[in-house]
């Protein structure tokens, strides 16, 4: 029997199995991260709470569901040959065909072999004395290894508020990031949106067109771009698949791991009439490259406000009824400063006949009833309440796990005034574990299998340095992590961002500290800072060898 597979032992929780890997989730990040481990020979265990891989394309099935990157750059660059024979039928690509793509790659690559699916990782302790992870999980699997690496994902953590009376409500609850499998009919029903944000946006035209009438409760209205999404070109196809490397490589050095057109000058050196002409070119083009219309939207707020205002009016010319055209446009952030959407006929759907927008910063939610839910000023009855509220962000799907390191440190105590982290890779205390996108690397604010690529890359190469040189541990010190979370907050200063109350900054959840999660200082720089510090032999980590490591916790 491999080491790598389950024995009977570990699942009734009498002995811990061994593996040199586990990987917490078979998304994205984990099915490449098995992949690239294995060719190192390494005996790797994947835990993944699904049935099926995909991650995020597993879990969010909503209507309309979509991603905002072009499908010829969301995709894996590591084999030439799946880039040629993977045909994308959109520009934009769809929730059931992002989910086909990974399962052709789990197949292709034969990783389900190694994935256990319908476990759930509750905890992981790092043992000092053997200087190896113990990890336990819901179905009694217990698991030693030497390094644990978590690929649980930025959006995995689903939140429903904390809405009184919500477990009384007689009809159908749904999440956006949670949805059915087998699909929702809401063909003649009274349907809640509740949230606008970028899954709801996708949502809510396609529950509008079912439904008998839709009410849309929103709290903050967000910024979006029309999609203009089309069937995939065979030109534009052909284009990136003659050269795919090439532009791989350019991908990797713009800041948001996207390669699309960016203009350099400034939004207030050019003549109003030249502004004008790029932000409608944008427009028309659609997509999230409207925001490298000009250099210094990011940065400031006077050019920031010359692209808002034009999308202020974008939304003015599309809604039929003044009121509900000032509702929808977005006053209180500078654009790009909250998750940006892309939309098909958003904003067009609120001149339906059967769709009404309740604004509840006017009149908040108050309670969910058996038949509905209460505002402040009135009761409404409903067949189906969805709820687009987002996710515990960047943070969640860690902290949920009981994850110890030295002493018994839980890393949601470490954790508790905001995440620190060395690069986004590893916190100190925490040796041998390894975070795939995690909170201070560039992550949501980039196109995340560019992201992902590049730190399971790094993971893969820092692991066969360590046994190349007997090298048991590695270890971000308090120094380094100090020194990255002190970056990460000046380059973040330096932007608009910190402005919004956004998901970014941990806004959504009541009680969560307001810290900027991500990387703000683009791809490119920070894969260049990740392989300078890899190159000078890994500074700001404490590398130890296997008899050393008792030692280090003495320190």
């Amino acid at each position: 029997m491999s080491a790598a597979q389950p024995n009977q032992n570990a699942i009734h929780g009498q002995a811990a199995a061994t593996a040199d890997a586990v990987i917490v989730g078979a998304g994205f990040a984990g099915l490449y991260m098995l992949h690239r481990l294995r060719g190192l020979g390494l005996t790797v265990r994947v835990f993944e709470a699904a049935d099926g891989v995909g991650g995020t394309w597993y879990w969010n099935r909503y209507p309309g569901a979509r991603c905002d990157v072009e499908s010829m750059q969301y995709s894996y660059s590591f084999s030439e040959a799946l880039q040629q024979e993977w045909q994308w039928s959109e520009r934009f690509a769809g929730q059931p065909e992002i989910l086909r793509y990974a399962n052709h790659v789990a197949d292709r690559f034969d990783l389900r072999r190694d994935i256990r699916f319908e476990t759930r990782v509750t905890a992981a302790r790092f043992d000092e004395a053997s200087g190896r992870w113990l990890v336990e999980t819901d179905r009694g699997d217990r698991v030693s290894a030497q390094y644990c690496i978590m690929a649980t994902g930025c959006l995995s953590a689903a939140r429903m508020p904390e809405i009184p009376g919500i477990e009384s409500f007689a009809g159908g609850i749904y999440h956006t990031g949670h949805w059915p499998h087998a699909g929702v009919d809401f063909t003649g029903q009274r349907v809640a949106v509740i949230g606008t944000g970028s899954s709801a946006i996708q949502a809510i035209p396609v529950i509008a067109a079912q439904a008998a009438h839709l009410h849309v409760f929103q709290r903050t209205p967000n910024f979006s771009i029309p999609s203009r999404n089309q069937p995939m070109d065979a030109a534009y196809e052909a284009l990136w698949k003659t050269d795919y490397a090439a532009r791989r490589r350019q991908a990797r050095e713009m800041r948001t791991g996207i390669l699309y057109p960016l203009n350099e000058q400034s939004a207030l050196e050019v003549s109003p009439e030249e502004r004008q002409r790029e932000y409608e070119g944008r427009w028309e083009t659609g997509g999230t490259a409207f925001m490298a219309a000009f250099k210094d939207l990011a940065t400031s707020q006077a050019a920031n406000d010359t692209a808002a205002d034009f999308v202020r009016g974008k939304i003015r010319a599309q809604l039929r009824d003044p009121a509900v055209a000032e509702a929808l446009q977005p006053r209180n952030h500078p654009i790009g400063t909250k998750r940006i959407c892309v939309d098909t006929d958003y904003y067009a759907t609120f001149n339906r006949d059967n769709v009404t927008l309740v604004d509840v910063r006017r009149s908040p939610i108050q309670a969910i009833t058996p038949t509905g839910l209460r505002t402040r000023d009135s009761a409404h009855e409903f067949d189906s309440l969805v709820f687009a509220t987002g996710f515990d962000a960047m943070t969640g799907a860690l902290t949920r796990i009981d994850l110890r390191g030295r002493a018994g440190r839980s890393l949601a105590g470490k954790w508790a005034e905001g995440p620190r982290s060395y690069l986004g890779l590893m916190t100190a205390g925490f040796p041998n574990l390894f975070m795939i996108t995690g909170p201070g690397s560039p992550s949501v604010l980039s196109n995340m299998i560019v992201s992902i690529e590049q730190h399971v890359d790094w993971i893969t190469d820092c692991i066969r340095h360590l046994r190349a040189r007997g090298l048991a541990c590695i270890e971000a010190t308090a120094e380094a992590e100090d020194a990255w979370v002190a970056h990460g907050n000046e380059v973040a200063e330096r932007t608009l961002y910190p402005a919004a109350n956004s998901w970014y900054m941990g806004a959504n959840i009541p009680g969560k500290p307001r810290v900027f999660m991500p990387y703000i200082g683009g791809v490119g720089v920070y894969r260049q800072i990740c392989s300078d510090i890899a190159g000078k032999g890994y500074e700001g980590f404490r590398l130890t060898a296997p008899d050393a490591i008792a030692d280090v916790a003495a320190e």
